[in-house]
């Protein structure tokens, strides 16, 4: 045990998954360049620009519920860079090609190599000693890469035309698989109380509480994409100088900054179970202002604070995964919780912006918060009984 109690506390080993978490989650970061440059490079509708980003999260919700149930049995510090390293080429190959039907293949490919790589990741963060202050890192280590990103790409992608987008993520995947090839940890960190028994802590089924709370998470999840998607696009669409459309993406990013180091701060001070009744609500209320403002400024400070909720709540409901389930098999599936949703969001976005306007997401996004709490609800009313 003492091995496994010094891996875990190691910054390599914790780099490694943050590097991980930033490469896997990158849709969180870059939906709005990546429909956009879709849409404005290649020539595609916002449906058929919608679709090929969900291919890319259906390919990783599809290998994280198949890497899931098998986390204890597969080596992550094997499967997380050969997935990074699959993702990289698939998106380099993507480069090279305009034709949807190529690209929407080499998405798909790409998504499920990220997604287990992400999966092995989360599921080793799952058993550490304390999750939630782990997932938080991770976020931390999002809103600086979240910075690097929209400060950068939109600027290369304006210079170098739609390939250099799909460069830049092969890059980050390829960088990812070097960091996760060197520093991944070794075997399962610290089992949390509960999980020091061994494989027969994971081997149980998943209790009730769980599959509500993943539900709630999926909910969240279609809503971010759904509207992040095109973030962008609301704003060129309105007439807003594409400068001022930039400065609210960049400043999405050093807004990231704040909710993962604010969620561990609050990590004993507020019950994770209310936290995330709260955070679709926030959500809702910044995706109507959003989709129906038409100044500037409110558009604005709700995009830059649009994404800082998910993260915010995510944190918490990730530990709270962890105290149901501290195997860690339940959170190895995390990027399917996640991108259950996300992955119908874009072209679910994409169909209700080319039939109906970019309004009618706000009331969308409503109707989503109202079935995410619920399910939190759901999830919060199961927990006492799991955890008596």
């Amino acid at each position: 045990m003492e091995n496994h109690d010094k891996l875990d506390e190691r910054w390599p080993g914790r780099i490694a998954l943050m590097v991980a978490h930033c490469a896997g989650m990158v849709d969180l970061v870059a939906l709005p360049v990546w429909v956009g440059t879709l849409i404005t490079r290649y020539g595609f509708d916002p449906q058929r620009a919608g679709a090929l980003a969900t291919l890319f999260l259906l390919g990783a919700v599809g290998c994280s519920l198949v890497c899931a149930p098998r986390f204890h049995r597969l080596r992550a510090n094997v499967v997380a860079p050969c997935g990074f390293a699959l993702a990289g080429i698939a998106f380099f190959a993507t480069a090279l090609t305009s034709d949807f039907t190529l690209m929407a293949v080499l998405h798909a490919l790409a998504g499920a190599a990220a997604g287990s790589a992400l999966s092995m990741a989360h599921g080793t963060m799952g058993r550490g000693r304390n999750p939630h202050r782990m997932f938080a890192l991770a976020g931390m280590a999002l809103g600086i890469f979240a910075i690097v990103f929209l400060g950068l790409t939109p600027v290369l992608v304006a210079a170098g035309g739609g390939p250099v987008l799909f460069r830049v993520f092969a890059a980050v995947m390829l960088v990812a698989a070097v960091v996760t090839a060197v520093a991944f940890p070794a075997g399962p960190v610290a089992p949390a109380a509960g999980a020091r028994t061994g494989h027969a802590a994971g081997a149980g089924g998943i209790s009730a509480a769980v599959w509500f709370a993943a539900l709630g998470i999926s909910c969240m999840g279609l809503v971010q994409a759904m509207m992040f998607s095109f973030l962008e696009r609301i704003g060129a669409d309105r007439g807003f100088a594409p400068a001022a459309v930039t400065g609210v993406l960049i400043a999405l990013g050093f807004v990231n900054l704040i909710p993962a180091p604010l969620a561990a701060l609050l990590q004993r001070r507020w019950p994770a179970h209310l936290v995330v009744l709260g955070g679709p609500v926030a959500q809702a209320a910044l995706a109507v202002t959003i989709a129906g403002s038409t100044g500037y400024l409110p558009y604005a400070v709700a995009g830059a604070m649009f994404a800082a909720v998910m993260i915010f709540t995510h944190t918490f409901a990730f530990g709270l995964v962890a105290q149901l389930d501290p195997g860690g098999r339940a959170l190895s599936a995390t990027p399917a919780m996640l991108m259950v949703g996300a992955a119908i969001g874009p072209v679910l976005g994409g169909t209700l912006v080319k039939h109906a306007g970019y309004g009618v997401l706000g009331s969308a996004a409503v109707l989503l918060a109202i079935a995410a709490v619920y399910c939190f609800a759901q999830a919060g009313r199961r927990r006492a009984v799991v955890l008596s």
